[in-house]
C-alpha cells in the first residue's frame, strides 16, 4: 500500500548531504552570467576599477541574501522554498502569485535562457541557423529532464560533475590571464578605461550583474531533503563565497587580457580571452567550458524547478494532478513535466523573436527581483509574528542583513523595470494577473460539476 492510497500524500526524504546541496547553490548561480552578462556591464561602466568594485557589491548583497535565505529555509524547510515563506509571511496568495512566477516566468525563463546560451556558445565553433540553435536548445532541456526524470541523487551526482567543469572554466580564465603577463602582452586596450563611471550606468549594470549572480535562493526548494539544517547553512553562505571570489577572478582576468573597451566589444569575452592566449585550441576548449556551465544550471533548475509547484499544487485543489511525488525516485514528476512544456513553448517564442537570450532578460527580471524584495521582508515580518517557530540559524547582524538585501532586491527591481521598458514589464506582470484568472477558471470548474 502506498502512502497516497493510505490517504497521506507522500513526502520528500531527507537524503543530501552538504556537498551535493552546495554543488546546486553554485551551478544555479556559476553559468550563462558571468560569460555573457560581462559585457554588458562593461559598456555600462566603461571603467575598469568601477566594474571590479560593482561585481564586488554584488557578491556583498548576494551573500546577505543568502544569509537571509538560510535562516528562512532552515526554519520553514518546504520543498516551495521562497513559496512557504511567501505563505507564512503574506498568505496564500501571494504565495501562489509568486509559484505561478516560477513556473510560467523565472524558472521556465531561465531554463529557456541557458538553452540558448548553450546553443549560441555552440555556434562559435559549429555552423548553426537559428532555428538549428532553437533545436540544440531544445534538446538540452529535453536530455537534462529525462535525466533528473530517473531521480533527485542521479540528477544531483551529475550536477556536480558541471559544476566542477563549471569552476575548471572560471579558474582557467585566470590562467589565461597570468599567460599573458608571463609573455608580457599588454592588454589590447585599456585595462582602467575611462576615469568615472558613466552616468546612469551604474544601475543597469547592476542589472546584468544580479543576473549573474541570482540563483543562490533557488536552492532553498531542497531544504526538506537537505539532511540537517547546518548542510543548508554550509551550502547557502558557503557555495555564495566561492562564487564571489570566482567572479572577481573572470573580471580581473578579462579586463587584463582584453581591457575594458575590449570587453565592452566583446560579445564572447571568455572564448576571445582564451583565443588570445592559447589560439584556436583555447577558444574551443572555452566553448565547452561555457557550454557545460549553461548546462549546469538548467540542469539545478530541473532539480528544484518542479517542487514549488509542486507544493503550491498540495494546497491548491483545482491543481491536484501536478501534486504528484514520485516517492521512488524522489522526484515531483509531473510538476517537471509541466515546467519543461513551458520552457520549450519560450524556446520557440525565443526563436521567433530571434532575440533568444536577450528576450528571455526582459520577460524575467522584473518578475524575479519583486519576488525577492518580498522574500527579504518576510525574514523580518516573520521574526516579529512567528517568534516560537525554532531557529536552527540566525542570520548574523538582523535586521541589517535582511533589510540591506530587501533594499538592494528594490533598487535592482527598478532598474529592471527602467531597463525592459514597457514591453517587458507588460509581459511579466500580464503573465502574473493570467495566474489569478487561470486559478478563478479552474476553480469554477472544479465546483461545477458539484453544484449540478
Amino acid at each position: 500500500m502506498t502512502a497516497e492510497t493510505a490517504g497521506q500524500r507522500p513526502t520528500p526524504r531527507r537524503i543530501l548531504g552538504p556537498l551535493q546541496a552546495s554543488t546546486v547553490v553554485v551551478g544555479m548561480v556559476v553559468g550563462a552570467g558571468i560569460f555573457r552578462s560581462a559585457s554588458g556591464v562593461a559598456q555600462m561602466l566603461g571603467s575598469g576599477p568601477a566594474l571590479l568594485v560593482a561585481w564586488t557589491i554584488g557578491g556583498l548583497f548576494a551573500l546577505a541574501g543568502a544569509m537571509t535565505y538560510a535562516e528562512l529555509a532552515t526554519s520553514f524547510p518546504h520543498q516551495g522554498g521562497d513559496y512557504r515563506f511567501l505563505k507564512e509571511a503574506f498568505g496564500a496568495d501571494v504565495a501562489y502569485l509568486f509559484a505561478w512566477s516560477r513556473f510560467s516566468v523565472i524558472f521556465t525563463a531561465s531554463g529557456a535562457l541557458l538553452a540558448f546560451v548553450a546553443a549560441d556558445y555552440l555556434a562559435e565553433i559549429t555552423p548553426l541557423t537559428e532555428l538549428g540553435k532553437s533545436g540544440v536548445a531544445a534538446l538540452a532541456i529535453i536530455v537534462l529532464t529525462l535525466v533528473n526524470l530517473r531521480g533527485l541523487k542521479f540528477g544531483a551526482g551529475g550536477q556536480f560533475l558541471l559544476v566542477a567543469l563549471d569552476i575548471l572554466a572560471l579558474l582557467s580564465l585566470g590562467g589565461a590571464a597570468l599567460f599573458l603577463m608571463h609573455k608580457g602582452a599588454p592588454p589590447l586596450t585599456s585595462m582602467m578605461g575611462a576615469p568615472a563611471v558613466k552616468v546612469g550606468g551604474f544601475g543597469a549594470g547592476m542589472v546584468f550583474i544580479m543576473l549573474a549572480y541570482g540563483g543562490f535562493n533557488d536552492s532553498a526548494t531542497l531544504s526538506s531533503e537537505v539532511k540537517g539544517p547546518r548542510d543548508m547553512t554550509f551550502a547557502m553562505v558557503g557555495g555564495m563565497s566561492v562564487v564571489t571570489l570566482l567572479y572577481l577572478l573572470a573580471n580581473w582576468a578579462y579586463l587584463r587580457g582584453l581591457g575594458v573597451e575590449g570587453l565592452a566589444k566583446s560579445s564572447a569575452p571568455a572564448a576571445d580571452l582564451m583565443r588570445l592566449a592559447f589560439g584556436p585550441v583555447g577558444q574551443t576548449v572555452m566553448v565547452v567550458f561555457v557550454c557545460s556551465a549553461a548546462l549546469a544550471v538548467l540542469n539545478a533548475l530541473v532539480i528544484v524547478g518542479g517542487r514549488t509547484l509542486y507544493a503550491a499544487s498540495s494546497d491548491e485543489p483545482s491543481l491536484q494532478r501536478l501534486a504528484d511525488w514520485d516517492l521512488s525516485r524522489g522526484v515531483p514528476r509531473t510538476a517537471i513535466l509541466a515546467q519543461t512544456a513551458v520552457s520549450l513553448l519560450l524556446v520557440g517564442w525565443g526563436a521567433f523573436t530571434q532575440r533568444g537570450f536577450a528576450a528571455m532578460v526582459d520577460y524575467l527580471s522584473p518578475v524575479f527581483w519583486l519576488f525577492l524584495t518580498l522574500t527579504g521582508v518576510a525574514l523580518i515580518w516573520l521574526r516579529r509574528t512567528r517568534p516560537d517557530v525554532e531557529r536552527p540559524y540566525h542570520t548574523p547582524f538582523f535586521p541589517l542583513t535582511p533589510a540591506l538585501f530587501a533594499i538592494g532586491s528594490a533598487t535592482v527591481f527598478v532598474s529592471s523595470v527602467l531597463y525592459v521598458g514597457w514591453i517587458g514589464c507588460a509581459l511579466s506582470f500580464g503573465m502574473l494577473a493570467f495566474g489569478l484568472v487561470v486559478r478563478a477558471v479552474l476553480r469554477r470548474l472544479i465546483k461545477s460539476p458539484q453544484e449540478q
